[in-house]
């Protein structure tokens, strides 16, 4: 059996129970993104799942993580919640168009 990794993560990284328990009080939520990347090793990316993003997000995404982190990248409900998924193609394109 091949070898692998074993990423622990969250589901999103904005959430206002954890602000002053997991995130520090004092926090600003901008930068809760590059907190919680620094103590977990993938963080999935919930809202792609019901909306888009601009280039520019995800670039921003990247540059406010370490190098190897692992974004999760939850589908587009449009992508996903096709009962043919072969009629998929223009959702599935417009998604990865993105970034």
């Amino acid at each position: 059996m091949a070898g692998g990794n074993i990423r622990v993560g969250i589901g999103g990284w904005t959430f206002e129970p954890w602000r002053g328990v997991f995130y520090p009080k004092g926090l600003t939520q901008k930068r809760e993104l590059e907190y919680a990347s620094r103590a977990l090793t993938s963080i999935e990316i919930n809202g792609t799942y019901y909306s888009t993003f601009k280039p520019q997000s995800w670039r921003n995404w990247r540059n406010e993580t370490p190098d190897g982190f692992v974004f999760a990248v939850k589908g587009s409900r449009y992508v996903t919640n096709r009962k043919v998924l072969a009629d998929a193609k223009a959702s599935v394109d417009k998604f990865i168009s993105q970034g």
